[in-house]
């Protein structure tokens, strides 16, 4: 079971359509087709009753994934947002601790001579 399973799984099921599921995910419906085989193929079961090309319906065990699914996406995501968080407090921190640089430190190079410059 991979995380980007879950993420398709989770929106065909909000969806009830893999082809607009596919449109929000930005990706060819047969690559959601693919996850979602791919998905069941690894618990052995199917997710969904396919009701033709306009519908689609979770099954039993569809209905018993689906919170899981919500439940680790939100702590992956979570997980995203606090490392992204540490990262800003730290390069925060990095630029108050820094001090300014020494006075003269950013005196202008001279230029060779005969590069045509006048002063």
């Amino acid at each position: 079971m991979e995380i980007h399973h879950l993420r398709v799984f989770r929106e065909v099921a909000r969806e009830a359509s893999f082809t607009r599921a596919a449109r929000n995910l930005h990706c060819a419906q047969s690559t959601v087709t693919e996850q979602i085989k791919s998905l069941e193929a690894s618990l052995g079961v199917e997710l969904f009753h396919r009701r033709g090309r306009r519908s689609t319906q979770l099954t039993d065990m569809g209905h018993l994934l689906l919170p899981l699914a919500e439940e680790i996406l939100d702590a992956v995501e979570a997980a995203g947002r606090e490392i992204r968080n540490a990262l800003v407090g730290r390069t925060k921190a990095a630029c108050r601790t820094a001090r300014p640089a020494p006075p003269g430190a950013a005196r202008l190079v001279p230029l060779p001579p005969g590069d045509g410059a006048r002063v």
